[in-house]
């Protein structure tokens, strides 16, 4: 018996990397996986059925059950595509896991409106488009008396939590989504649905090109990159033991598992009354001195 044991699971881009140590790890645990992935390059071009395929073949392989989807995650009849999918394919929907995503590095001097567009397409939009009609298909249960147990479990990542040079949109997009988190965790708990997010770190095309020194751990005794290593979490977020969890932004690498702690009010000067500009300068200073040092951006001294 598996902790997902007949719980239906969307992974989006669950061909490669950390997608298919997801999906490998959710049908290890009995879940029903749609493994879906359009195969695209790490810039999000081209199609290649092939790679979710072999996922998909690797599941059956082991005993599990799995089924391959290509759909665009950014398009929203695609993405309602994807829901359906599940739904014909296993009788029902638990779990969508957000993890497809593209990369655009440019120092932000060079970055152009298109690449800017494409990053923003995907991360953002694709987040919303699969996680919207999965949450019609769960209020509409709700609405007809059925319990609901479902989970939203997104990626944001290192880079959108303190920024990364030269990641720019990258950044900006996966703030964004860890921002969406907390809305969806706010809104959605009503319906008994909740909303989390990973930062995970580990060992993929997009983090080989940019980290390539972090990354090589391979060989190891233990491989801290390894993306297996952030699976066991993901899992058991989708499992219906976590459903006291919700609105929380997981950072995850190797063994560790740490829950970020979020923007919170720090130092603070009240006069009472309005501000003279000309002494703007001498609080803001008294608060810089006072304040917890901040995290570095990825990619600084």
């Amino acid at each position: 018996m598996g902790i997902c044991d007949n719980r239906t699971v969307i992974i989006t881009g669950a061909a490669r990397g950390l997608g298919r140590a997801y999906a490998l790890a959710f049908a290890a645990e009995g879940a029903n996986v749609i493994v879906n992935d359009v195969g695209g390059s790490l810039g999000g071009e081209g199609r290649d059925t092939s790679a979710a395929d072999a996922v998909v073949a690797e599941i059956k392989t082991a005993g599990g059950q799995a089924v391959a989807n290509y759909e665009d995650v950014a398009d929203w009849d695609a993405a309602k595509r994807i829901v359906e999918s599940a739904i014909a394919a296993f009788g029902d929907l638990h779990v969508v896991v957000n993890n497809a995503g593209i990369v655009r590095d440019r120092m932000f001097v060079s970055a152009t409106p298109d690449e800017w567009d494409a990053t923003m397409h995907v991360h953002l939009r694709g987040h919303f488009c699969v996680s919207r009609h999965a949450v019609d298909y769960w209020r509409a249960q709700q609405k007809a008396g059925k319990s609901v147990n479902a989970r939203i479990i997104n990626t944001t990542s290192g880079a959108g939590l303190q920024g990364s040079i030269a990641q720019a949109a990258y950044s900006t997009a996966k703030g964004g989504i860890a921002a969406l988190t907390l809305v969806q965790a706010a809104e959605l708990g009503r319906y008994g649905i909740t909303a989390n997010a990973l930062a995970p770190a580990a060992r993929t095309r997009m983090t080989e090109q940019a980290f390539a020194n972090k990354m090589a751990t391979e060989g190891e005794v233990f491989d801290v990159m390894d993306p297996a290593n952030i699976a066991p979490t993901v899992v058991w977020l989708g499992s219906d033991r976590s459903a006291h969890v919700t609105g929380c932004v997981f950072e995850l690498e190797g063994g560790k598992i740490m829950i970020e702690d979020g923007w919170r009010e720090g130092p603070t000067v009240n006069k009472g009354a309005r501000w003279k500009p000309a002494d703007i300068g001498t609080a803001v200073n008294a608060l810089l001195s006072a304040r917890a040092a901040p995290r570095k951006v990825w990619g600084t001294a």
